[in-house]
């Protein structure tokens, strides 16, 4: 942990006499909370950030608020033990005492509370905002739920450490929180399935707020629910479900079993233990987890006492009967057909010491540091209740009275861990015979993973020469009693699950390639999932236009966010994932996966400053790091050579790197080559410019630019820049060079491939250039590509433009007045006519006042302005049929969509003369009607 940067001199400066009390209310306050799902900005692990206000206590470090320090570590001693970046236990400690701000006091205590509910966690950091008192207090959690409950559980107790509330009562706080956790967190025998999972490196996706839970990615994917696996059959389940039947079963196979009797009212259960012969035992027949079965009735009337409350746990009425078998309850735990685990279980109980009370014995037993209150620890603290009372009762002992040293008295008759039971492993000691009655009650009942309930005098014996017998066998059986026995060597059970669901050798992940930048995204996502399509992957792409899989459109709307990301990882066909990540998706929940095995980082440019805390061009490259940070040791960040920002960001690679670049004298593609390492870039030949592949010194060649469709003859370089990064990509995951230069071949940028990026339509003798250009950079690229479009192609045909150039332009109302100002400036460098629209959600700027900044920074763009003719036409289409009626023979229209595909529809009416013929088409290639409502994730 690492602790708050604070200011030598605001310290100085506060006053030893002041307190907080003498301003107004001291209160920390929360003003926004974000939950990290993966790699983000602040951390590679989840974390959850909080930009809390200090108010009036931005003047009170923690050595002047009287008593504070001394406070916390009695109500919260665990806070103390803490680091704090100084690499020795306590470290905290002084700096408590030393001087340090509230909030990153509140990151120690919630790290803390979420140790005291049983997760563990450690990792938190407390940073500056820029503006007074606001700080970034970011810390990491287990489980989301939780570790948001701790941030504002945390948040309360400073403010009742500065200012006493006395309606505060932090030790029951405490406990709910606690609860909390017991509710949401996964239960053991799920959590030791997932921590070797964790082990394996297979990944894991929470699919409910429950048990259930993905192992592995795409077609590699199993699910488990607890101790249920995707292999685990219904029928078996069933089977188990059905004591009377699992009776049956086994009975006919030779296994031992008691006799047993299904009945439905206390009548039928007295005759049929009569007919039995007493003592017996009753359980639901559909119960589980011990509830309900009462044993060792010995007359009618205990069997009639018994009955409502066995009644009361089963779901259809039906109640088992059966003879009650003596001795001792052993669980045997069968994996694959294997007995893995023998555990012998004993019912909650305390031992007399002939001094303290029933019920001073079980808070006394309570207090073992192994007990909590529901699953969260290895034991379960004993609750008394109705039952444990009558049960104690029995036995001659009640709450008051003082058991004699050495009596041990029962509070629960089953062995179950869930009522404070305790267990003992007793694997090695199974006798042979034993072990093999076990395998095959599993395999009778038809289980992968089997809770085998064995009753006999001595598991070390034979069964059948001892006496006993098999009472139950249990679908999905907890592993707890074997992971973590009371007294014994704890079993690792969950390692023959996992190799069951994934074989030594067998894949869990699909490859993911990770694509971002300012610019190009989207091209090159889908160049490169065109290139692994082409390979016959089933591949799964998320972009700003929708989620495809294998090339069909899942969903529209801008999918570049985490939650896309894994809605692909969850699809069972997909075989490799494509992800267009952007800004906004990594500040706002991370990347939602926990790494890529290829990054690629195309360009960082001045956009989306000012949003979500980023106001340099340096932030928003470590924004879009975060993709490179998450690359394994044997993976591959693809950068942009061409650009210092991406460029540098090769240190902070754990894996390989590979460079791409226009420039084939690049310095560091020198470097690369010295080293033996992998490179692309271009060189100019006899036809033209070839992209080459270097391997140290060796050059493969690939293909010319100019037979690539997306670079329109090698015109369009900014798609020449993304066949680049799209080679390296699909290079670096195994592709081969045969079929990455098959795949940029057959890549065009058309509508139906890639909708608004630039896209070229040609209309009554005028070129027509459709592209989402959203910033100057983006501009500056297509006005590049207008530039070369008035010169002759390579062969010496006549240039496709040879007339004025007019742009229909706009910009995100979302970012900074000189921002805006500046796509005015680049517009009037490149267009002789500018029709200003603007977007229809100006995101929070009034309607005109961003057309009014791109006309400013036209009218501002000096001698290199090129344009002469100004007007503003809010309205998408309309401005855009403004522009085309404004056409003739040879000149250039670039619009800067919105909307894609409304732009596209009026396109296709005027070049049919009429009503598009469209919708045919529109259906076949997913493309959205003009007016569809799609959702936005950023």
């Amino acid at each position: 942990m690492t602790t708050a940067r604070g200011s030598r001199a605001r310290r100085e400066r506060t006053s030893a006499s002041a307190a907080p009390g003498d301003s107004p209310r001291p209160e920390l306050t929360i003003v926004e909370t974000r939950v990290f799902r993966g790699p983000n900005y602040w951390n590679y692990d989840p974390a959850i950030k909080l930009i809390v206000d200090l108010g009036v206590l931005e003047h009170f470090p923690s050595n002047t608020i009287p008593g504070f320090t001394e406070a916390l570590l009695e109500m919260l001693p665990g806070v103390g033990q803490h680091t704090c970046g100084t690499g020795r236990v306590g470290g905290f400690t002084d700096r408590l005492r030393e001087g340090t701000w509230v909030g990153h006091v509140a990151e120690h205590i919630a790290l803390q509370l979420q140790r005291e509910a049983g997760t563990e966690v450690g990792r938190g950091k407390t940073r500056g905002t820029g503006e007074p008192g606001l700080y970034h207090v970011v810390y990491s959690y287990a489980e989301e739920g939780v570790g948001v409950a701790a941030g504002k559980l945390a948040v309360r107790l400073v403010n009742h450490l500065v200012e006493a509330d006395p309606t505060f009562d932090f030790g029951a706080e405490l406990e709910r929180l606690i609860l909390l956790a017991e509710r949401l967190a996964f239960g053991p025998s799920t959590q030791a399935l997932l921590d070797e999972a964790a082990l394996r490196d297979i990944p894991s996706i929470r699919l409910n707020d429950q048990s259930l839970v993905q192992l592995g990615h795409g077609v590699h994917q199993k699910r488990i629910r607890a101790t249920m696996t995707s292999l685990t059959g219904s029928l078996g389940v069933d089977i188990a479900s059905d004591k009377k039947l699992t009776n049956k079963l086994l009975a006919a196979t030779g296994v031992p079993v008691p006799r047993a009797e299904v009945v439905r009212d206390a009548d039928a259960a007295v005759a049929a233990a009569t007919k039995i012969g007493f003592p017996v035992a009753m359980k639901p027949l559909d119960g589980n987890h011990g509830r309900g079965v009462m044993l060792n009735l010995a007359d009618a009337d205990a069997v009639r006492a018994a009955f409502p409350v066995s009644r009361g746990q089963s779901r259809t009425g039906a109640i088992v009967v059966e003879t009650y078998l003596t001795g001792n309850d052993y669980r045997c735990l069968v994996i694959d057909g294997v007995l893995r685990a023998v555990a012998q279980r004993l019912p909650a109980h305390v031992e007399g010491d002939g001094e303290h009370t029933l019920a001073e014995l079980v808070e006394i037993t309570n207090l073992d540091p192994r007990r909590g209150i529901g699953h969260e620890k290895v034991l379960t603290r004993i609750k008394v209740d109705d039952e444990a009372v009558a049960y104690a009762r029995e036995q001659g002992f009640e709450l008051t009275d003082a058991p004699p040293r050495g009596q041990r008295v029962y509070l629960k008759r089953t062995g179950n861990m869930s009522t404070g039971g305790i267990s003992i492993d007793r694997t090695e000691e199974a006798h042979p015979d034993n072990i093999e009655l076990a395998e095959l009650a599993a395999r009778v009942v038809g289980l992968d993973i089997a809770g085998i309930d064995l009753i006999c005098p001595d598991v070390s014996l034979p069964v059948r020469e001892t006496g006993g017998g098999i009472v139950e066998v249990n679908a999905a059986p907890g592993f707890r009693m074997h992971t973590n026995p009371t007294e014994g060597e704890p079993q690792y059970v969950a390692k023959p699950v996992i190799d069951m669901l994934f074989p030594p050798g067998a894949p869990s992940r699909i490859p993911i390639v990770a694509v971002t930048g300012s610019n190009g995204k989207t091209t090159t996502a889908r160049m490169i999932s065109h290139i692994m399509k082409g390979m016959g992957r089933k591949v799964g792409l998320t972009s700003t236009d929708g989620i495809y899989v294998d090339g069909r459109i899942v969903r529209r709307a801008d999918s570049s966010g985490p939650k896309s990301a894994s809605m692909v990882l969850q699809n069972p066909t997909v075989d490799f994932a494509v992800f267009e990540v952007a800004r906004g998706g990594i500040l706002r929940e991370g990347l939602g996966y926990h790494r890529n095995d290829v990054a690629v980082v195309l360009n960082v440019t001045g956009d989306h400053l000012g949003l979500g805390g980023i106001h340099s061009i340096r932030q928003l490259a470590e924004v879009k790091r975060v993709v490179v940070e998450a690359v394994p040791r044997d993976g591959v960040a693809v950068l942009n050579a061409d650009d210092p920002l991406v460029a540098a960001m090769a240190r902070h690679c754990s894996g390989s790197v590979v460079y791409f670049s226009t420039d084939p004298e690049h310095e560091r593609l020198k470097f690369q080559a010295a080293r033996g390492r992998r490179a692309v870039t271009l060189e100019q030949g006899r036809n033209g410019e070839m992209i080459v592949l270097r391997q140290g010194r060796k050059s493969m060649s690939l293909v010319w630019t100019h037979l690539i469709p997306a670079t329109f003859e090698g015109r369009a370089r900014m798609n020449v820049q993304n066949a680049l990064a799209a080679t390296a990509a699909s290079w670096a995951a195994g592709a081969h060079l045969h079929d990455i230069r098959q795949g940029l071949r057959t890549f065009a940028t058309s509508y139906y491939m890639a909708p608004g990026r630039m896209n070229m339509f040609e209309l009554d003798g005028y070129r027509v250039v459709v592209d989402y250009a959203h910033n100057p950079p983006a501009l500056r690229a297509v006005g590049d590509f207008v530039e070369r479009l008035t010169e002759p192609s390579p062969g010496g045909a006549r240039a496709p433009v040879t007339g004025r150039r007019i742009g229909v332009i706009a910009t995100a109302g979302d970012r900074r007045d000189d921002d805006i100002r500046e796509m005015g400036r680049v517009a009037a460098t490149i267009f002789d006519e500018v029709i200003i629209r603007e977007d229809e959600n100006n995101r929070g700027r009034p309607m005109g006042n961003t057309a009014a900044l791109i006309a400013e920074g036209i009218e501002s763009a000096g001698p290199e302005r090129r344009t002469t003719a100004v007007s503003t036409n809010l309205v998408e289409l309309d401005a855009t049929r403004e522009a085309l009626d404004h056409a003739g023979e040879g000149d250039v229209v670039v619009v800067c969509v919105d909307h894609a595909n409304r732009v596209w529809k009026e396109l296709q009416r005027r070049q049919h003369g009429g009503a598009s013929e469209t919708d045919g088409l529109r259906a076949v290639v997913g493309i959205p009607d003009a007016d569809d409502e799609v959702d936005i994730e950023i």
